[in-house]
C-alpha cells in the first residue's frame, strides 16, 4: 500500500490540529526548482477554488483538491511574491476571498524580543484584536500569548467559529499565535480556540480584548484603536496638600431609570452633577473591567483591558470620565491585579498548563474567593497586569487606581493555616514576586503619567506602603486606613455609657498618623455581607444614630487623612447596600435623612475652603490634640493647623448625649473664632444647640496655650470653629 503523499498529511495535521506552523505551508511558497510559486488553501467543503489577480480580477491559477482532503493547490509564475484574492465555491455559494497566509508578520522583531522579556510598556497595541492595513489591505490583525498550546486558531462570527479555517502563525521566539485576517472589521465577534498542551479544544475569551459581548456571551468584540486622551499640564501635579475627597459608587446600583441598568452616559448626566453638587473631588468607580458575576461587583474580573459591556461601549465609558473632568472631579477605577476567576473560558488553565497562575494551589488558589493567584515571578504575566494599569490611564485618562486586596498579595500565608502555603526563598512569608509587582506597577504608572494617584487597599503593618521605591517603599501615593476605620466604628457602635473605659479607640490612630500617607475609609466593605449600614452599627434611638452619624463624619473630615464614602451613606440608608436594586432616594423627602445629605455637602465645601483641613495632612505639624484624655466627658478636641499664622481650625467632639455649658478649651490665637460647623444644626436634623457664630478668646490660659474659649457642647455632636483674622 503506498504511503500517503505529502499533501495528505499535510491536510490531516491540518485537520486534526497538528500543525503548529501553517504559514510553513499555507498561502504563496516559491518553489526554487520550477522557478514559480506554490498556492496552498485550506478550505474544508469547498468544491472550487481560484487565483485572482489582485489588481484587475483576472484567474491567476487554478487550485486543485487533488486528495479530496480540503487542501487546494495551484502554480503561478511571478517575480515576485503574488497579490492574490480567492474565488471560493462552497456548491453554490460564491466568495471572493483573501487569502491571510499570503500576509507577512504582525509582530515586528522588536515587539518580539519585548513580550519575551516582559518588557514591553504598552502590550495591548501589539496583543489582542487590532483593525489595521497590511500590504494595501484593510482586516484585523490577532495575537494571543499561549506558549504551550499545539495550535491556537482565531473563531468567529467571521468563519462560522470554525477553528480549522485560520490557524494562526507561532512565533516560538516569545510564545505568541499572530495572524492577519483581512476583511475583518470593528465589530466583528471572535475568540481564541486552543488546541492545548494535552490536545484538548477549549475556546478562549482574549486577555487583551479591548471590548466585550458583555455576559451572558464571552466572545471579545474588534473595535476601533483608541485615541489616547491627552493629559494637560492641570492634570500632572499632585500635592499631598490636596484635599481629597471620594465618592465611591457602584455603577450598576447608584440608581436605576425605570428599574434598567444604568448606562455610563446616563450616569455622566446625573451622578457626575450630583458628586460635584456634594463637593466630592473624586469619583471611584468599583471594578469597570469585564467580569461574568455581576454578584461579584466586579472584583473577579476577566477582562482586564474591557470595560464591562453591562454599562455600554468603551466610547460612553471615555465620556463618562469626560463629563467628570468637566465638572471638576477626577476619576479613580478599582483595579483588581490579585487574583482572577476559574471560569474556563478565561485565564485559567489557557494553554492547558497555568500560565498565568502557579500550579501548586498552596501558591495559586485563593481560598477566600475560590479564585487564582497571578504568578507575579513570570514576566510575560508582569508585562500583562502593569500593561492593563498603564492601558486605564493613558486609554481612558482616569486619574488614578484603587488597588484591590494588596495585603492578600504581599503575603504568601495570607488566609492559609500553617503548612499549607509554600514560603519564599529565605523561608520567610513575604511574596517577593509580589512586592516587586507592586513597585513595577507604581514606578511605571507615575513615570508614564505623572500625577495620577495609586492607592492600596492593604490592612497590616507592612512597612512604607507608601514609601518610595528607591528606598525600599511599594510606591503607592496613599493607603487605605483600615486600622481608623475599625476602631472608629467600634467607638462608635458603643453605649455612651461606656465610651470613657474605650477612649484611645480615637486617639490610637494619631500614633501611627503619619507612617503612612492615608486615606480614610467608609468603603462598600463596611455595609455588605450582613454587617448592615453605617446607620445601623450607630448606637441609640433613631435619633441618636442620626447625630452619632452626623458627629462620625464630621470627625473623620476634620481627622488627617483623605477622605472616602461609599455611595448612600450621605443619605444615612437603614439598610444595607444592595447590588441589585438602587439606593433608596426616597429616604430624602424625610428631613432627617436630606439633613444629613447637607451635612455632607458642607463637610466637603468645608474642607476644601479651609486649607488647615487639608494643607499639612502629611505633616505632623498640621495636628495638635487640645485635650486627648477627658475620659469621663468621651469629649475630644485638637486643632489642624495650616500655613498661615492664623490658618487654624479647632475641633471639638462631645460623644455623649448630655449637652455641656461653659466646656473650656485652650486655642492657639487670642481673638473670635467662628463657629463654621456644628453637626447639631437644625439644617441637618439636630436640636439646633451650640455657639451660634462668633466665640471670644478670655486670657485664660489651658491645655498648653496662651488662651481659652468657653463653648456649650450640643449632645452627640462635633463642632468646628475656625480661628478668624483680627480686625
Amino acid at each position: 500500500m503506498p504511503s500517503p503523499s505529502p499533501e495528505r498529511n499535510l491536510a490531516q495535521a491540518l485537520q486534526e490540529g497538528r500543525c503548529r506552523d501553517p504559514f510553513s505551508h499555507l498561502g504563496p511558497h516559491q518553489d526554487g526548482a520550477a522557478g514559480d510559486w506554490v498556492i496552498r488553501a485550506f478550505l474544508p467543503g469547498a468544491t472550487m477554488v481560484t487565483a485572482l489577480a489582485d489588481a484587475d480580477g483576472a484567474v491567476r491559477a487554478e487550485l486543485t483538491d487533488p486528495d479530496g482532503t480540503g487542501l487546494f493547490i495551484g502554480r503561478l509564475a511571478s517575480a515576485t511574491r503574488p497579490r492574490y484574492r480567492l474565488a471560493v465555491a462552497f456548491g453554490q455559494q460564491h466568495y471572493t476571498l483573501e487569502d491571510p497566509y499570503r500576509f507577512g508578520p504582525w509582530l515586528g522583531d522588536m515587539d518580539v524580543w519585548l513580550l519575551a522579556e516582559g518588557q514591553h510598556l504598552r502590550p495591548w497595541q501589539k496583543l489582542g484584536a487590532h483593525p489595521t492595513t497590511l500590504d494595501g489591505t484593510d482586516g484585523t490583525a490577532f495575537a494571543v500569548w499561549a506558549p504551550h498550546a499545539q495550535r491556537v486558531s482565531v473563531v468567529g462570527d467571521f468563519n462560522g467559529w470554525e477553528g480549522r479555517r485560520h490557524p494562526m502563525r507561532w512565533r516560538v521566539e516569545c510564545g505568541v499565535w499572530e495572524i492577519f485576517l483581512p476583511d475583518v472589521a470593528p465589530g466583528a465577534l471572535y475568540k481564541f480556540e486552543v488546541i492545548d498542551a494535552h490536545g484538548q479544544h477549549m475556546l478562549k475569551a482574549d486577555p487583551y480584548a479591548r471590548r466585550s459581548e458583555g455576559p451572558p456571551g464571552n466572545a471579545a468584540v474588534v473595535c476601533s484603536e483608541p485615541t489616547p486622551t491627552q493629559r494637560t499640564a492641570a492634570d500632572r501635579p499632585r500635592s499631598d496638600a490636596a484635599p481629597i475627597a471620594i465618592y465611591e459608587v457602584h455603577a450598576g446600583s447608584w440608581r436605576r431609570p425605570g428599574g434598567q441598568m444604568p448606562d455610563w452616559d446616563y450616569l455622566a448626566s446625573t451622578l457626575v452633577p450630583y458628586a460635584a453638587d456634594l463637593g466630592f473631588t473624586h469619583i471611584e468607580l468599583l471594578p469597570v473591567s469585564e467580569h461574568p458575576f455581576y454578584g461579584s461587583w466586579g472584583y473577579q474580573p476577566t477582562g482586564m483591558y474591557a470595560p464591562t459591556a453591562r454599562y455600554g461601549s468603551p466610547e460612553a465609558l471615555r465620556r463618562f470620565i469626560g463629563a467628570a473632568h468637566g465638572a471638576g472631579l477626577k476619576v479613580i477605577l478599582d483595579w483588581v491585579p490579585g487574583h482572577f476567576p476559574a471560569d474556563p473560558h478565561a485565564l485559567a488553565n489557557f494553554d492547558g498548563t497555568a500560565l498565568y497562575e502557579h500550579a501548586d494551589p498552596r501558591e495559586g488558589f485563593h481560598r477566600d474567593w475560590n479564585t487564582l493567584i497571578y504568578n507575579f515571578g513570570r514576566n510575560e504575566v508582569r508585562n500583562f497586569l502593569v500593561g492593563s494599569a498603564l492601558y486605564w490611564v493613558e486609554q481612558y485618562g482616569v486619574d488614578g487606581l484603587r488597588v484591590d486586596a494588596v495585603a492578600s498579595m504581599l503575603y504568601r500565608d495570607y488566609s492559609r493555616p500553617a503548612g499549607e502555603w509554600v514560603p519564599n526563598r529565605d523561608g520567610g512569608r513575604e511574596n517577593y514576586e509580589a512586592i516587586d509587582f507592586l513597585k513595577q506597577a507604581n514606578d511605571i504608572v507615575h513615570r508614564e503619567a505623572p500625577g495620577v494617584l495609586t492607592l492600596a487597599e492593604e490592612s497590616t503593618a507592612f512597612p512604607r506602603v507608601t514609601g518610595d521605591t528607591g528606598h525600599g517603599g511599594l510606591g503607592f501615593d496613599y493607603k487605605w486606613n483600615m486600622g481608623w476605620m475599625n476602631d472608629t466604628l467600634a467607638y462608635f457602635a458603643l453605649d455612651p455609657m461606656y465610651r470613657r473605659w474605650h477612649h484611645d479607640r480615637i486617639t490610637f490612630a494619631m500614633m501611627y498618623a503619619y507612617s503612612e500617607h492615608f486615606v480614610l475609609p467608609l468603603s462598600h466593605d463596611e455595609v455588605v455581607h450582613g454587617k448592615g449600614s453605617l446607620l445601623g452599627k450607630m448606637a441609640g434611638d433613631p435619633w441618636q444614630k442620626r447625630a452619632h452619624l452626623r458627629a462620625l463624619y464630621a470627625l473623620m473630615w476634620a481627622f488627617p487623612g483623605k477622605k472616602l464614602m461609599f455611595m448612600g451613606c450621605e443619605l444615612a440608608t437603614p439598610c444595607e447596600w444592595n447590588h441589585d436594586g438602587e439606593l433608596d432616594w426616597g429616604l430624602l423627602q424625610d428631613p432627617a435623612h436630606a439633613g444629613v445629605q447637607r451635612l455632607v455637602r458642607d463637610l466637603n465645601h468645608g474642607y476644601r475652603t479651609h486649607p488647615a483641613l487639608h494643607a499639612r495632612d502629611a505633616d505632623p505639624g498640621g495636628f495638635q490634640w487640645i485635650s486627648a484624655d477627658d475620659r469621663d466627658n468621651s469629649v475630644f478636641s485638637f486643632v489642624r493647623y495650616g500655613h498661615g499664622p492664623r490658618d487654624a481650625v479647632a475641633v471639638v467632639c462631645n460623644l455623649t448625649p448630655v449637652p455641656r455649658d461653659g466646656y473650656r478649651i485652650g486655642v492657639p490665637h487670642a481673638g473670635a473664632w467662628r463657629e463654621c460647623l456644628n453637626t447639631d444644626s437644625g439644617h441637618y436634623g439636630g436640636t439646633n444647640a451650640g455657639n451660634h457664630g462668633r466665640v471670644l478668646t478670655e486670657a485664660i490660659p489651658m491645655h498648653g496655650q496662651p488662651c481659652s474659649l468657653s463653648l456649650h457642647l450640643p449632645p452627640l455632636s462635633v463642632i468646628w470653629l475656625a480661628a478668624e483674622a483680627p480686625t
